[in-house]
């Protein structure tokens, strides 16, 4: 329920089961945010001893113990949402173009007009898919500053989101950084929105969401980076009741724009500076490649012509 990625994720396991007369059960594992490599092998126990064709596990925190329970059971099928190859047939990793998804949000925001920016993310600094949001979140803020022929500022930071949670220390600093100027923070790890977010209600500031639509969790939010994470899902468990697990077991699956599985919410969002036309148009330019966003992984962006990132260490 951190209304983001985690969430998302079950909500595709949700709508397969719904759709197709399928049972199903959410795992927690013990110890919620301080779950060790344990406690997740013993969540992959208790579902395949209960029975599971298929299990979605959600996040690079399960790698650890996917491959535990990948050759403990070799006949059940898994998902490695925001995952990489593991060295398993029967594990299908799923990975997401952030990098597109957060030029967009970069993009928009600067062509809103505000040049104050703030990127705060989860994974302490080491999570694959925060820093291809977290580049990308800029590599669209230089083009619309060029575009426009404005100068932005962006800090950028990845304390207090190791955990991914909601805390006082990320509320403060959030609080800190509106209080001095920042005009939109761009809240990048599930439960941490809930921490910038309430600074940006008591700051009159603003945010951008991530992962999932998360404009109706705040009116701060103007718009949110999102990937498709549920049909995603419903994507992959529906391969395997196709009996074609085989095509995506094993090796790397990466969704991006030509698959519609990055965007932002066109139908919700409070942008008035920028028009869906224009939005649609940029997003046929990156279907079709005529756009250069660099994937790499990058802790802290480099300074660029027009934005100026300050690195909060």
């Amino acid at each position: 329920k951190d209304k983001s990625f985690n969430q998302g994720t079950y909500d595709g396991v949700k709508l397969y089961a719904a759709n197709n007369g399928k049972s199903y059960k959410y795992y927690q594992p013990a110890n919620s945010n301080e779950a060790t490599d344990e406690d997740r092998i013993a969540a992959f126990d208790l579902a395949c001893t209960n029975g599971a064709e298929v299990v979605v596990a959600a996040g690079f925190l399960q790698e650890s113990a996917l491959k535990a329970a990948a050759a403990k059971y070799p006949d059940v099928h898994f998902i490695f949402i925001d995952g990489y190859p593991i060295g398993f047939d029967n594990v299908a990793p799923i990975s997401f173009m952030e990098h597109q998804s957060g030029y967009l949000a970069g993009y928009a925001t600067v062509m809103e007009g505000y040049t104050k920016l703030g990127f705060t993310g989860g994974g302490g600094g080491t999570n694959p898919a925060c820093q291809r949001f977290g580049y990308g979140f800029v590599q669209g803020a230089e083009a619309a500053a060029a575009a426009k022929g404005v100068k932005v500022e962006v800090n950028y930071s990845w304390l207090y989101g190791a955990t991914f949670s909601a805390s006082p220390e990320l509320q403060t600093m959030a609080t800190g950084w509106y209080a001095n100027g920042t005009e939109v923070i761009f809240a990048c790890g599930g439960s941490m929105f809930q921490s910038v977010a309430s600074a940006a209600s008591a700051e009159d500031g603003k945010v951008v969401g991530v992962d999932v639509d998360q404009s109706g969790d705040s009116p701060a939010v103007i718009t949110s980076a999102m990937k498709g994470l549920a049909d995603a899902t419903v994507w992959a468990i529906g391969k395997h009741y196709a009996g074609e697990f085989a095509d995506i077991g094993g090796t790397s699956t990466s969704l991006g724009a030509k698959d519609n599985a990055v965007c932002l919410p066109t139908a919700t969002w409070s942008l008035t500076g920028w028009s869906v036309a224009d939005y649609e148009a940029l997003y046929a330019d990156i279907v079709a490649g005529n756009v250069a966003i660099s994937a790499d992984l990058v802790e802290f962006p480099e300074s660029t012509a027009n934005v100026t990132v300050n690195a909060i260490q």
